[in-house]
């Protein structure tokens, strides 16, 4: 897993310009492209940032499944996650503390294949809850949003 970053670098840019919903996401030597679909006035250029959060969770757990089975040497062969994120009514939830206006919904469906006795197979299903952008997710999240300095002209 990533280790937490301590200097001034940063991890992930994102530029775009005003005139389009379109993204260029720049993470260290890798480029990928943001975008959203036309139904939302966008070019379908690529994935939304929905999308993004949502792989990021997916890959996460899958990372973190096979890497505790190859620990652990269980027969683990293939790893599918699934996710789907909604907006729910909070009185709906029944697991969920807040219990006024809308709270958003991640589903995670976790398919595990290879010949995993119903122990290894249960045991692997707890470690993909605690995969660190799941616990991250779950936790309270802090975010400073702040202007960047301008360099002189």
């Amino acid at each position: 897993m990533a280790e937490q970053n301590d200097n001034k670098t940063p991890k992930i840019v994102v530029r775009g310009g005003a005139d389009s919903f379109k993204q260029e996401i720049i993470a260290g030597k890798h480029r990928l492209v943001a975008d959203e679909p036309v139904s939302a006035g966008g070019g379908d250029a690529g994935p939304d940032p929905y999308d993004y959060l949502l792989a990021s969770l997916g890959v996460c757990t899958s990372m973190t499944v096979g890497l505790y089975a190859r620990r652990k040497q269980f027969p683990l062969e293939n790893i599918a996650v699934s996710l789907w994120h909604s907006r729910i009514h909070a009185r709906d939830c029944e697991e969920c503390e807040t219990k006024d206006g809308m709270v958003d919904r991640i589903d995670v469906e976790l398919e595990l294949t290879g010949p995993l006795t119903s122990e290894q197979h249960a045991k692997l299903t707890e470690i993909a809850g605690k995969c660190p952008v799941h616990r991250t997710l779950a936790s309270e999240i802090n975010i400073r949003l702040r202007s960047a300095k301008k360099s002189p002209a």
